[in-house]
């Protein structure tokens, strides 16, 4: 019977897609999915971040509920890798010894090999890159939608943001030319993939490697040529290396949707500065405007931190003004953790932390004010509807379906005469008739339908799968029986 297994996910989307990776690696190589609800797949592999404070808690804590289980079933594999795999390398083995493979950022395609050679060695195996071995996206991939799909344009970052570890443990950055880019994207179309979204660490330095400052505009450009490709996403994008073109390129290529993720961190100078974020508070408002001047229906959305060393009443004041006036359709607020490694753990005027609870509760009752307003400006409004599933937890209880509007704002709406005839991947219209601070709701009788081919997948059970380039993997199993010979010269 084939061997089963189960990848368990944290962080960013760059994790996400990194999983999918794994998942391709896995199957690739003769594994099979474990089934929802088996408590015993004969290999769970953990692709762990490093970002946020408790991140080592988590990953130690499913490794400690693992044990028991990994001692009644002794032929179970648990692998770590990721981010936090990256920064602690030999340190997860002494702290949880029946691990049997841990793997870094740079090495994901080796996972097949490490396992088999855990199994025959019966000991644990690290390995631990450097640099990239390989870029990523040449591994084969199990795609986790039939409707959208992640793709590299770039791994690694070239800053030096002081409260941000990434750069040490995923490398600089390397960029992938535009033509292998252009290649998945329409391999993902062919596949019946409507969305795509171009990943990055800083996905607007893009071009930095090959030197070609305007790429990035270039190739959202070109995506615009891919026949079939409905939704074109970004992220993210760093304020520093934001260009004009770029927000040309996103008002003149139809595909190219009008949302934007950009992440603040702080609207204080001090702080940015402290940060060794290479931009001001002017100069993110600036980029804002000029988006809002060319598209004036954008949904822009951002990151930020709340208590970084140093940070001033004065300062989270200024934070509170920047979000009034940016006007966020949402925002992702984190209160700043510390992280062995980074310059900002060291820094002095590390804040108590009935101070960041304090900064952090009015931050998010600021957003949510400004984000609710902003919502209720669409109540009346038709808007497109990309279906999805697992989007909105309470649509069995609600009797709705969920998905994304084209500005990437989450919709609830009521199926109406079309219950059981929409497939996650499939096209609605539908008239929005309630706003809440994180989603809209359409409660009325959808405007249209339209069946398409990435819903034609899904009723199908058939997941995009992106084959990479083969690294003469091992796989499971009795090896394939060789082709019969063609000719004399062949049998010979």
């Amino acid at each position: 019977m084939a061997r089963t297994y189960n990848v368990v996910t944290y962080g960013c989307q760059m994790n996400v897609h990194d999983s999918e990776r794994i998942s391709g690696l896995l199957e690739q190589a003769g594994y099979v999915r474990a089934a929802g609800g088996d408590d015993t797949p004969d290999i769970v592999v953990f692709n762990t971040c490093a970002v946020r404070e408790n991140a080592d808690n988590r990953l130690y804590g499913n490794l400690g509920r693992l044990r028991p289980v990994k001692d009644k079933h002794p032929e179970m594999q648990i692998a770590v890798g990721g981010c936090l795999a990256q920064k602690d390398r030999g340190d997860i083995v002494r702290k949880a010894p029946w691990v049997d493979v841990v793997f870094g950022t740079h090495n994901i395609g080796s996972l097949p090999v490490l396992l088999e050679r855990a199994r025959h060695n019966a000991a644990a195996e690290v390995e631990i890159l450097e640099s990239l071995d390989v870029f990523p996206s040449t591994l084969p991939t199990r795609r986790e939608s039939t409707y959208a799909g992640w793709v590299s344009i770039s791994v690694g970052c070239n800053n030096t943001c002081t409260f941000c570890i990434v750069p040490s443990l995923r490398g600089k950055e390397k960029d992938r030319r535009p033509g292998d880019i252009l290649s998945e994207v329409r391999a993902l179309v062919d596949e019946g993939v409507l969305e795509v979204t171009l990943l990055g660490q800083n996905v607007n330095s893009y071009g930095v490697e090959f030197g070609d400052r305007l790429a990035f505009g270039k190739l959202l450009r070109a995506t615009g040529e891919v026949e079939g490709l409905e939704r074109v996403r970004f992220t993210s994008p760093h304020p520093k290396d934001f260009t004009d073109d770029v927000i040309a390129a996103m008002a003149e290529t139809p595909n190219v949707c009008h949302s934007l993720h950009m992440p603040l961190q702080s609207g204080s100078d001090t702080v940015l500065r402290a940060m060794r974020r290479s931009y001001r508070a002017d100069r993110y408002l600036g980029i804002i405007e000029k988006v809002r001047t060319a598209m004036p229906d954008a949904a822009i959305t951002t990151d930020i931190i709340v208590g970084f060393p140093g940070e001033t009443d004065a300062d989270f004041e200024r934070t509170l003004d920047v979000v009034r006036e940016a006007r966020f359709s949402s925002a992702f607020t984190f209160q700043y953790s510390k992280r062995p490694g980074t310059p900002a753990a060291t820094m002095e005027g590390q804040l108590p932390k009935q101070v960041v609870q304090e900064r952090y509760d009015r931050l998010i009752a600021c957003v949510e004010e400004i984000t609710w307003a902003e919502n209720k400006k669409l109540v009346g409004e038709n808007v497109e509807v990309l279906v999805a599933v697992g989007e909105g937890r309470k649509d069995e209880r609600t009797g709705r379906m969920s998905g994304r509007a084209r500005d990437g704002r989450l919709v609830h709406f009521d199926a109406g005469s079309l219950a059981g005839q929409l497939r996650p991947g499939d096209i609605v219209h539908t008239t929005v008739t309630y706003a809440a601070p994180h989603h809209l709701n359409a409660d009325g009788e959808p405007l249209s339908h339209r069946r398409t081919r990435a819903g034609d997948a899904f009723e199908a059970g058939r997941s995009p799968r992106t084959p990479g380039v083969l690294l003469g993997l091992p796989t499971i199993g009795a090896p394939a029986a060789p082709p019969a010979p063609t000719s004399g010269c062949a049998a010979h």
